[in-house]
């Protein structure tokens, strides 16, 4: 009996709101690269073949940013006149001032930073897979990714760089993934390429290879559904920084507390909160814990420590959830000063975060995806 279905979704690099993600955190990457200390806060809009990049710097460092943004534009792939958003002939609009002297003063504290902002955020882990994500966003990410490998490396020449992925999958009663119900993949194309080589090079090269023997004979396939996607990028679609914060996180599994990622330093507690609490969260699965887990930091704007943290899981955890709270508030450095420190997060690796997902990868970069306390966490909560 089937308990449940879920679907999540992903986005390629080239999909308009990713293209604004990477420029973001590529400044604030610049930044970082040269004053550790740096605070940013970037935003960026395009459409047509215009990029308005604007938010608040407060920064020793002195960055080219319109040298920046071309480079990650040329990077995506947005290298043909004809595709209407292009690296070198895009117009580039900058607006960047310092951040305000009332939000500073509560982030600057003599002895600690506080928080630049209330919200609350989320962290989640589940066991369904090796990467403690979700299985539909874990397969999701999966798909865009290759689709962006057989277009860079030229196997499917036919492919340009925006695109989208959506599956979902029916779990068992017990909440184990068990079967593949649909894949939908729609990708930008050349305008000469003929349907038939479209479908055969999409589901050779990107959707056998990926789902592999999750596939079935009733399992639904759906490219390009519309039956043409030539139109695309910022050219047809206007794009804007943290737009796809479902896509960043755990595809709808798991709550958000609505703040995004991308362009914000880590005294920005959007991003810094919502990293620790996916450490924390995958630290408690990994220890055997909880089957899933999901993680609650609520902040103060100004304040240094959160004013709430919050355990819950589906089903019977094996240890009640108030003993995984109190064991995690002396295990994890809950600060804002102790959460940058732990994870390092002065260091500029975030523009590689901005596609693909935020979670699930384990790359240097990502300390949040250690599950390096698990077994101390483990010993303090069981013995």
């Amino acid at each position: 009996m089937v308990a449940r279905y879920t679907t999540s979704e992903s986005v390629t690099e080239g999909h308009p709101d990713k293209v604004c993600d990477q420029i973001s955190d590529a400044i604030l990457d610049a930044h970082l690269a040269q004053d550790p200390m740096a605070r940013v806060a970037a935003e960026v809009m395009v459409s047509g073949n215009m990029v308005h990049v604007a938010g608040e710097v407060t920064s020793t460092a002195r960055v080219n940013v319109t040298d920046i943004v071309r480079g990650v534009i040329r990077g995506i792939g947005y290298t043909y006149p004809d595709l209407g958003f292009d690296a070198d002939g895009c117009f580039i609009l900058t607006d960047l001032h310092e951040q305000s002297p009332d939000i500073a003063q509560g982030v600057l504290r003599e002895k600690d930073f506080g928080a630049g902002d209330q919200g609350i955020f989320y962290g989640y882990a589940t066991d369904e897979t090796e990467s403690l994500m979700p299985v539909a966003i874990e397969y999701a990410h999966r798909l865009t990714y290759r689709l962006a490998e057989m277009r860079k490396n030229g196997l499917l020449p036919f492919l340009r760089p925006d695109g989208k992925a959506q599956v979902t999958f029916a779990h068992d009663a017990q909440g184990r993934p068990e079967r593949l119900i649909s894949v939908v993949v729609s990708t930008q194309h050349t305008q000469e390429v003929s349907e038939e080589t479209l479908l055969r090079g999409i589901i050779g090269q990107v959707i056998a290879p990926v789902m592999g023997e999750w596939l079935r004979r009733d399992t639904r396939v759906l490219i390009n559904p519309t039956g043409r996607f030539v139109a695309g990028g910022p050219a047809a679609d206007t794009g804007l920084t943290g737009r796809k914060i479902i896509v960043d996180t755990y595809g709808g599994i798991g709550r958000h507390g609505g703040g995004a990622f991308s362009g914000k330093d880590a005294t920005k507690v959007d991003r810094t909160g919502a990293y620790m609490a996916r450490y924390i969260a995958k630290n408690v699965v990994a220890a055997g814990l909880a089957k899933n887990c999901e993680i609650s930091l609520a902040f103060a704007i100004g304040q240094t420590i959160p004013e709430m943290v919050g355990v819950s899981v589906e089903g019977k955890s094996k240890v009640d959830t108030d003993i995984i709270a109190e064991a995690i508030r002396e295990l994890f450095p809950l600060s804002v000063s102790g959460m940058i420190d732990a994870l390092a997060l002065r260091r500029p690796v975030f523009q590689k975060t901005a596609s693909y997902g935020h979670f699930g990868r384990m790359t240097e970069e990502r300390s949040w995806e250690k599950t390096d306390r698990a077994q101390i966490l483990r010993k303090r909560c069981v013995g």
